[in-house]
C-alpha cells in the first residue's frame, strides 16, 4: 500500500513536473543529462534508481516542508511586528504559559522529523547496503587527478585521469572544457558497480550527481558506494572538497556502455595499461565489505 502510494505521488510530480517545464522556454529550466547545462536551476536528470528517489526526497518531501515553515515563520513575524508593537501594546501582557502552545511547537516539530525519517532512513539504507556487484573499480583522489583500477576478474590493470588541457578539447568530439578528461572510466550499462573509494594525500570527494553517489576518498581509509547506471552515455562530477590550488580541475567521467562494448573496451585497455602499476591493492568484485 505504502509503496503504491509512494509510486503514484512519483507519477504525479513527475507529470506536474513536464507540465513545468514544458511551459517555461529559457534554458535555466532545461535538466542537464551526465553534466550541469548553463543556466541550469534543479538536479541533473537522474539515471540511477538512488539518484531518483534522492530527487524525490528532496522535491517532494524537504521542499514542501522547508516552504511551509518558511512561510508559516514568515506570517509569524509580521503577525508580531503588527499586534505587538509598542504603539499597539503600550502595556505588555503579563502571559507566561500556554499549555497548549507549548504542547503544540514541541509535539508539531517531532512529527515533522517523524515524517522526514519515514523516508530518509529508506533511503540512507539503500545507499549503503551495497548488492552484489558485476563490476568493482577502485577510485583514488590524488592532488589533482583520479585514478582507476580494475580487479583481476576485470583484466587487472590502472590509470590515471587527468583534465584535458585547452589546446586539446575538440567540441566535435563531445569534449567538454574544463571537464573532458584523458582517460574515461568505462562501466557497462544496466550492470551493479561497486565503487572502492580512497585518497593518496588529502581528502577529496568523489561525487557524481546523475548516479546520485557522493562519497569522500579520504587517505588511509576505504569507503565504497555503488550505483546501476539505466542508460548508456558520459557522465561527469567533479572533487567537492577543497584540496589544494587545483581543486577545480580534477573532474570525473564515466562512460557507460553496453556489454559488447565494455568487453571491447577491457580487451584494448589491458593492453594500454599492462604496465602502469596500481595505485592501490583491489579486491576482486564479489560480495561488498561489511560496514566497520
Amino acid at each position: 500500500m505504502r509503496a503504491a502510494g509512494i509510486t503514484n505521488l512519483r507519477a504525479a510530480l513527475a507529470t506536474a513536473s513536464g507540465f513545468v517545464v514544458a511551459a517555461k522556454t529559457g534554458a535555466a529550466f532545461a535538466n542537464g543529462i551526465g553534466y550541469s547545462e548553463p543556466g541550469q536551476i534543479g538536479f541533473q536528470q537522474p539515471v540511477t534508481e538512488v539518484a531518483r528517489d534522492i530527487q524525490f526526497f528532496h522535491n517532494a518531501i524537504l521542499m514542501p516542508i522547508i516552504t511551509l515553515i518558511s512561510l508559516f515563520v514568515l506570517a509569524l513575524l509580521a503577525y508580531v511586528v503588527w499586534k505587538f508593537n509598542d504603539k499597539a501594546n503600550p502595556v505588555p501582557t503579563k502571559t507566561t504559559h500556554n499549555t497548549l502552545l507549548e504542547v503544540a511547537w514541541t509535539v508539531i516539530p517531532v512529527m515533522i522529523l517523524v515524517i522526514i525519517a519515514a523516508y530518509s532512513f529508506p533511503l540512507l539504507t539503500k545507499e549503503l547496503v551495497i548488492p552484489n556487484a558485476d563490476v568493482t573499480v577502485k577510485v583514488t583522489g590524488a592532488q589533482w587527478h583520479w585514478s582507476y583500477a580494475y580487479p583481476k576478474d576485470q583484466g587487472d590493470f590502472s590509470f590515471d585521469s587527468y583534465l584535458k588541457d585547452e589546446k586539446d578539447i575538440k567540441p566535435e568530439a563531445g569534449d567538454i572544457r574544463l571537464l573532458s578528461v584523458d582517460n574515461e572510466a568505462v562501466v557497462p550499462v544496466n550492470k551493479i558497480v561497486r565503487l572502492q573509494i580512497t585518497g593518496a594525500d588529502v581528502i577529496h570527494s568523489f561525487i557524481i550527481q546523475s548516479f546520485g553517489v557522493r562519497v569522500d576518498a579520504v587517505p588511509g581509509r576505504l569507503n565504497e558506494t555503488w550505483f546501476k547506471a539505466e542508460r548508456e552515455g558520459v557522465y561527469y562530477g567533479q572533487c567537492s572538497k577543497i584540496c589544494g590550488k587545483d581543486h577545480a580541475f580534477m573532474p570525473i567521467v564515466f562512460r557507460v556502455v553496453s556489454d559488447e562494448k565494455y568487453q571491447a573496451w577491457l580487451a584494448d585497455s589491458k593492453k594500454k595499461f599492462a604496465s602502469a602499476p596500481s595505485p592501490t591493492s583491489l579486491a576482486a568484485t564479489g560480495p561488498a565489505l561489511s560496514a566497520q
